[in-house]
């Protein structure tokens, strides 16, 4: 008798668990309409798209002939003009902070997320998914959208960086002189971030690309903090 109280217990304590699970990260699906280039909102519930990240609405861009554009209003029509009026699926992986739903959310056989990183219009959110790293190397290498500009990468911007800004990251190769800026923060094909000092033999061959992630930096300390490791040489 005891052992199937302590089953029975067993087997409640999994249904909470599971009913638990699935009030943490639902699935929805419906019409939904389009916040911004990575949240979309179905029958009241707001949805973060889960792996990516796209430029905030009141993000601007710069490209070559040095005018702003609006990347991140772009991006959320974009996403809006995808999605159209048919209904989209969501499968919900977890709860963000601000109660949101982070989703992989679908088109019929379309996977929304990637196709914002793929297209161009959103980056992938490696501090949360590596799920879309081929979608933003394809859309960097045929310099789609935000990848044709200069611009700065989303969660740097909530910091409060901006193109042209003293403390913007750019495409600019220039390192701030007023504070001696000089290491710098590259990002080799497999993820691996390495900063190269100016007496390192490939400093003058290593090229900076903010819009990828890469970075300058005013000391080794700084560096090292930021998860960079020194070259070999």
């Amino acid at each position: 008798m005891y052992r199937m109280l302590r089953i029975s217990a067993f087997l409640v304590s999994l249904c909470l668990l599971a009913s638990a699970e699935t009030l943490a990260a639902p699935e929805i699906s419906g019409r939904a309409s389009v916040v911004d280039g990575d949240t979309i909102e179905i029958h009241g519930h707001r949805i973060r798209l889960h792996g990516i990240d796209a430029p905030e609405s009141r993000q601007l861009c710069v490209d070559d002939s040095g005018q702003k554009w609006s990347c991140g209003q772009k991006a959320a029509f974009a996403l809006a003009d995808r999605i159209g009026q048919a209904p989209v699926q969501c499968e919900g992986v977890a709860m963000d902070r601000y109660d949101r739903v982070v989703s992989v959310c679908r088109k019929g056989d379309v996977d929304l997320n990637g196709w914002m990183v793929s297209q161009g219009w959103a980056v992938a959110y490696r501090q949360y998914s590596e799920a879309y790293v081929n979608h933003e190397e394809r859309a960097q290498e045929a310099e789609r959208n935000i990848w044709a500009s200069d611009f700065v990468m989303p969660w740097d911007w909530r910091r409060g960086d901006r193109v042209g800004g003293q403390e913007a990251a750019t495409r600019s190769e220039a390192p701030s002189q007023s504070r001696n800026c000089n290491i710098k923060g590259n990002i080799n094909r497999d993820g691996v971030k390495i900063y190269h000092m100016p007496s390192d033999d490939y400093y003058g061959r290593t090229r900076i690309s903010p819009s990828r992630g890469e970075r300058w930096f005013c000391s080794e300390e700084e560096a090292r903090d930021a998860g960079w490791r020194r070259a070999r040489r």
